[in-house]
């Protein structure tokens, strides 16, 4: 015991006592909230059951409500709904990593609109879908704003209702509201990147286009994964906009929506978790996918990085050889 104590008082000792300390609480949440809940969800998926079902009472099925969930046509088809948000969101990074090139440098006005494209982001989903569906009603704002542009009424689409543009409209109130935080979290890391490297790639007669491609992709790579895979996870599990703005209805009813509709509506608790484990090994394998995908298209990153590294330092031992030399100039010409 004396030994303990005295570990205890040693500053090595409360730097552990310390760490244990500020580790327990986090830990005992994320157990408590997450691992538990899912492990949970994970035994819920092998009974029969409703949510006022009493444990003696729920019925074991083993593997049926996974079998189901493949056999369910409604299952499978609304998460090829996914490739709507999917699609919008590869446009919208798109989008976000040229104005993010283009504002991370000096630009009139860039701050003002960095704001503006991240309010979005702030706002509640809820309060998003609310606004978007009066966006889209029939002769509202959109209509009308289209009928300005000499487009007639009666040759518009009802944006809710035709199934041919409604996922289309709902991908892209997704889109206007995730833009704002790809662009900032591109421009944070565009701006990290050494301006030396510019500067030895201008050296080569590299152009704007080589120097994104080659340089500023190339080290911003590890953001761009992010992005991505966050994208393509997210897209995949799309809730808000189908469930605010359409109640899924119209064909627009999303894995998550049909999901909810199949836990709360008709209280078949257990099928609903079987489909909440089949869609988390999907994003499993898709981001798995992703990662390895990602990696082989910037396989040639690091000889670039390796290129320009070069570059920067022949660059800055130009720029001591001229200091020297210009410094010597000076002392020599004050002794003269």
């Amino acid at each position: 015991m004396k030994g303990v104590k005295k570990w205890v008082k040693s500053r090595k000792g409360q730097q552990t006592v310390i760490i244990i300390a500020f580790l327990v609480v986090p830990l005992t949440l994320l157990i408590l909230f997450t691992y538990f809940p899912f492990a949970e969800m994970i035994k819920f998926s092998f009974y029969k059951m409703k949510y006022a079902t009493p444990p003696a009472k729920r019925q074991f099925v083993g593997l049926d409500n996974y079998i189901k969930v493949f056999q369910r046509d409604d299952c499978f088809r609304a998460l090829k709904l996914c490739g709507f948000y999917i699609t919008g969101a590869m446009v919208q990074l798109v989008i976000a990593l040229y104005l993010a090139t283009v504002l991370s440098f000096k630009t009139r006005g860039g701050n003002i609109f960095k704001g503006v494209m991240f309010f979005p982001f702030l706002i509640s989903g809820i309060a998003i879908g609310y606004i978007f569906k009066f966006f889209y009603t029939r002769d509202f704002v959109f209509d009308t704003v289209l009928q300005w542009c000499r487009f007639q009424l009666d040759q518009l689409p009802y944006w809710l209702r035709d199934q041919k543009v409604n996922n289309w409209a709902l991908a892209a109130s997704s889109v206007w509201r995730y833009f704002g935080q790809n662009m900032v979290l591109f421009i944070g890391a565009i701006m990290s990147v050494d301006s030396e490297m510019y500067e030895a790639a201008e050296l080569d007669g590299a152009n704007k286009i080589q120097q994104f491609f080659h340089i500023i992709l190339p080290s911003i790579k590890t953001i761009v994964t992010l992005n991505i895979i966050l994208s393509i996870t997210g897209s995949l599990s799309a809730f808000d906009p189908p469930f605010v703005i359409t109640r899924g209805g119209n064909g627009t009813g999303t894995y998550f929506v049909i999901m909810s509709d199949i836990a709360h509506t008709d209280q078949k608790v257990g099928l609903a978790c079987a489909m909440a484990i089949v869609l988390f090994l999907i994003i499993f394998v898709a981001t798995i996918i992703q990662k390895a995908v990602l990696k082989y298209l910037f396989r040639n990153s690091n000889a670039d990085d390796e290129t320009y590294a070069m570059k920067k330092k022949r660059l800055k031992g130009q720029k001591r050889r001229f200091i020297t030399i210009k410094t010597a100039a000076a002392e020599g010409g004050q002794y003269r």
